[in-house]
């Protein structure tokens, strides 16, 4: 078995060969593009703003096409995520087109926690791919990826300042998706207020330490084009689905009664250059960012959780099967312990139910013979009232009949003298 050392002095010796013919694998790169799209790609849009302010009309106008739209209410009590899906085609290569849109976004009275259905949004995506990914059988190549590959986050026209809930919403979100500001509506406030809110929004971000997307300047195919466009953000877009007659051709444009605001028309807004960036040169790297970064910082904390790490506290490489097997063992003795506390909680809640039973039935059975010597006790003193009530009785009944003797005799009596008074009168 190689040791350690001998791998590295193979490493440093490798050597470049000539090729004395062609051999083939420089088609690789024409094999990975027509596997990709013959595979399709997916792209994932978050769409944060305030309701009715231009959201869909801007996706809408992206795309060339009309999206599924639901009048939002201003009366929702919270921020609701509702993403749709889109399968597109352009030429030959397919699109999974995923539109988050955050309902409801800054409607609330209670603004401070408008931006945390929008975290656990994009933090419900990342943890579905990790748990695809941990699985024994994964099926990565045809999984749908929800993940979040940026977020459009909209900027109301005031002129002034960015509002102390955009500041927290993209301070919480900088960390977790691929940020591009843009101020929504722009034709409603003048070229000039319009540079000097730019300079201000991107000022404040800076003072607040909010991390935005900077397009790429590593590649010098794009590198020109990209530095460029990055002096330009935030991009100050209209959004429009209607074709106006300009000259003698028909343009995308919003009419007014002074003229038309062309969307399309780059001295007009900024609509031309978010569509360059965002679709057709910088698309990809939206994507590989996500993942690269964005996913693998929320890999990470979560691994890290779990206790995986990439060295032991010796420093020596990682074993997964040490660290599972320390886990299981973890796992097991804390369940172990809770079984125990379990089993102990019973023991002393039986303990106690008993306690409860036999304090209850000694209160039952004080009461019973209470109630016991109040009957007994109400008993006898209905005994004696009635032996009073007889004696009573009795006694009266003696006075009556003697009453009634005595009534006799004075009747009696009365009833001689009658007779003998009669008898001297007749003498």
């Amino acid at each position: 078995m190689l040791k350690e050392h001998d791998i590295t002095q193979q490493s440093e010796g490798m050597r470049t060969l000539s090729l004395g013919g062609h051999v083939g694998f420089d088609s690789l790169p024409d094999q990975l593009v027509s596997k990709s799209v013959s595979q399709g790609f997916c792209f994932n849009i978050l769409c944060v703003g305030e309701t009715g302010i231009g959201k869909s009309t801007l996706m809408n106008t992206l795309f060339n096409t009309t999206f599924e739209n639901e009048e939002a209410s201003h009366y929702l009590d919270k921020v609701l995520l509702r993403p749709r899906t889109y399968d597109l085609q352009e030429s030959n290569v397919q699109l999974k087109l995923t539109i988050v849109d955050t309902v409801g976004f800054g409607d609330q009275v209670n603004k401070e926690e408008s931006y945390k259905p929008i975290v656990d949004y994009i933090d419900t995506q990342f943890e579905n791919y990790l748990q695809e990914e941990l699985k024994i059988k994964r099926s990565l190549f045809n999984y749908h990826d929800t993940r979040i590959h940026v977020c459009l986050y909209f900027i109301a026209p005031t002129g002034h300042s960015l509002k102390s809930l955009d500041l927290v919403t993209m301070k919480k979100l900088d960390s977790k998706v691929n940020i591009i500001p843009i101020i929504a509506k722009a034709d409603t406030i003048s070229k000039s207020e319009l540079h000097k809110f730019k300079i201000k929004v991107m000022s404040e971000l800076v003072s607040n330490g909010v991390q935005i997307y900077q397009f790429p300047t590593e590649d010098e195919a794009i590198a020109e084009i990209n530095s460029s466009m990055n002096a330009h953000l935030p991009f100050a877009v209209v959004g429009s689905s209607e074709e106006v007659k300009v000259g003698n051709k028909m343009v995308r444009a919003r009419q007014y009664p002074w003229g038309a605001v062309q969307v399309e028309n780059e001295s007009h807004c900024d609509f031309v250059r978010l569509r360059e960036m965002l679709i057709r040169v910088n698309m990809e790297d939206l994507r590989e960012q996500t993942h690269a970064r964005h996913y693998e910082l929320y890999r990470r904390c979560k691994l890290e959780e779990m206790g995986f790490k990439d060295t032991d506290p010796d420093n020596e490489p990682f074993s997964l099967q040490e660290t599972y097997e320390a886990k299981r063992k973890e796992f097991l003795s804390d369940l172990q312990r809770k079984e125990e506390d379990m089993r102990q909680m019973f023991v002393n809640r039986v303990k106690e139910t008993e306690a409860e039973l036999k304090e209850k039935e000694r209160e039952l059975h004080d009461r019973f013979e209470l109630l016991k010597r109040t009957h007994q006790e109400e008993k006898r003193n209905v005994e004696e009232k009635r032996r009073d009530l007889e004696e009573d009785m009795n006694s009266f009944n003696r006075r009556k009949v003697a009453a009634e003797t005595l009534q006799g005799q004075a009747f009696q009596a009365a009833s001689q003298l009658s007779i003998k008074k009669d008898k001297d009168k007749k003498n």
